[in-house]
């Protein structure tokens, strides 16, 4: 069964029609041909697929795209204005990609990161999860990364990308 949905896109209002067990993930990169977002394991275990589904990390791969009806996706992407994102940037100052495969979703993965840190949102690590500042420390950021994969092993270059950003 197929049905028309709207999706807005990185931007832009996108009209489709997709059978109704399309999931994100396929219906960015096979009907709007937006390949930023990476199928890696196609079970929601490696994070290659996220996306900033109205404002949360969400894994393209698990998400069906009827179900997001009138939703605003961001993908890495349509993280830039014209100019690389600050977290774009840091990436390539700290090295922290080798293939560079999962790199973008470890990017979109980070800006959810933050948002959520600055809204007060606790991990399982976090010190106080009463409080209402997030210490975003290289165990916080980890833990809050920690769907994301890197076979290539960057790891030790992404933390610190993303503490440089985080603490701007």
């Amino acid at each position: 069964m197929d049905l028309e949905i709207e999706l807005r896109v990185d931007g832009t209002e996108h009209r489709l029609t997709v059978d109704t067990r399309t999931t994100l993930l396929d219906a960015l990169r096979e009907q709007l041909g937006n390949t930023s977002p990476k199928k890696g394991c196609d079970h929601g275990q490696c994070g290659a697929c996220t996306l900033l589904l109205d404002g949360r990390r969400i894994l393209g791969c698990l998400a069906l795209a009827v179900a997001h009806q009138g939703a605003d996706i961001v993908t890495a992407a349509g993280l830039t204005d014209g100019e690389l994102h600050p977290l774009q940037r840091s990436f390539i100052a700290h090295d922290a990609f080798q293939c560079g495969y999962c790199t973008p979703g470890q990017i979109v993965s980070a800006a959810g990161m933050l948002q959520e840190a600055g809204n007060g949102w606790p991990s399982a690590v976090s010190k106080d999860p009463g409080a209402t500042d997030v210490v975003l420390d290289d165990e916080e950021i980890a833990e809050r990364m920690s769907g994301n994969l890197c076979r290539c092993a960057a790891y030790a270059n992404i933390v610190p990308a993303i503490a440089e950003v985080a603490h701007r």
